[in-house]
């Protein structure tokens, strides 16, 4: 038989002492003698006592509970932000409630709901590469329940962000790639519904133009990140009669599925087609003929951020008229 864990009132009633006076003696109270508070503490021990932290919660008017909405956490750049989301939050006192949305929207809308009702006490949000209505999060703010976006963050949306300028990076790949004597590049950019998506464009086409390469030695192709489409994009660039001598792809992700479907076609990475692309997954530098160079994000630190700006708008006596509503991280090109 399962025992049930011991309360205040059953404390109070082995001590003959009053409900309000052990729970004083729990929490140190300086108007409760030593020796009374030896006692308590010695018989909550003795029951096993834990404290009910759903009813502290409720007189506190806090969960002391984070909510945390990411795409997907089997991929390396979540798994890292996830973990700086614990520690900062361990650090803090709280914890972590976690939702993927697996880049589904109706997912996503599912695990705002979630949240809300949980009444956790902030959310950090990544969104789904599709997501265009942002009227679940201001719902959730309504309820006065803060929201920061990071990485993957609304583009029109007023509302706290960290991310990384990607544009200054796009133009620092293609710079790379003309540098290395490529003329004839081809860009497989992703959903058009990301922010990113413009980022990268922008910096693809001023650092085309910066360096006067002609329109038909310029291809753009784009996908949804599926496998299917990917490889539609990829086929798309190599079946062109001049087809590119080098690809920036939108992620690691991404360049791994374009790199083996390369190969496929009998071509040699590096020699016939080179790959540049975003996100430095480590499990890039372990290929042998592989990307020539990623950009690094920063997930630790970008997710880092993220919860700091979440528990300085949590933080009732800090003041947030002055908290800095969007932080951009510069990226950098990690050459492979």
């Amino acid at each position: 038989m399962i025992q049930k864990p011991a309360t205040i009132k059953e404390i109070a009633k082995r001590l003959n002492v009053s409900i309000s006076t052990v729970s004083r003696a729990l929490h140190d109270h300086p108007g409760i003698g030593l020796r009374t508070k030896m006692r308590v503490q010695q018989i909550a021990t003795e029951l096993n006592y834990v404290p009910n932290q759903a009813a502290i919660s409720f007189k506190q008017g806090k969960t002391k509970t984070i909510g945390v909405i990411l795409p997907n956490f089997s991929e390396d750049f979540f798994s890292i932000a996830i973990t700086a989301i614990e520690d900062m939050a361990q650090s803090n006192g709280y914890t972590v409630l976690t939702g993927q949305s697996l880049d589904n929207v109706e997912r996503e809308k599912t695990y705002v709901a979630t949240m809300q009702k949980h009444r956790v006490d902030g959310v950090l949000v990544s969104l789904s590469k599709n997501t265009t209505d942002f009227a679940p999060f201001e719902q959730l703010m309504a309820s006065g329940i803060p929201v920061v976006f990071f990485d993957r963050i609304p583009q029109s949306f007023d509302a706290y962000k960290v991310s990384c300028d990607l544009s200054k990076a796009t133009g620092q790949l293609v710079d790379l790639l003309v540098e290395q004597k490529h003329k004839r590049i081809g860009f497989i950019n992703g959903p058009e519904s990301m922010a990113s998506f413009k980022e990268r464009a922008d910096g693809f086409m001023e650092s085309v133009k910066k360096h006067q390469l002609n329109d038909k030695d310029i291809s753009v192709v784009s996908t949804d990140m599926t496998k299917e489409q990917t490889n539609n994009a990829i086929k798309k660039l190599l079946d062109k009669k001049d087809r590119p001598t080098a690809i920036i792809a939108f992620n690691d992700y991404v360049a791994l599925e374009a790199i083996k479907f390369t190969r496929e076609q009998g071509l040699k990475i590096n020699e016939d087609v080179s790959f540049v692309s975003y996100a430095n997954l480590p499990i890039t530098t372990y290929l042998e003929q592989g990307l020539v160079a990623s950009v690094e994000q920063f997930p630790y630190e970008q997710a880092e951020k993220a919860t700091e700006m979440l528990f300085a708008l949590l933080d009732e006596k800090g003041d947030t008229s002055t908290l800095q509503k969007e932080h951009v991280f510069q990226a950098e090109v990690v050459l492979h």
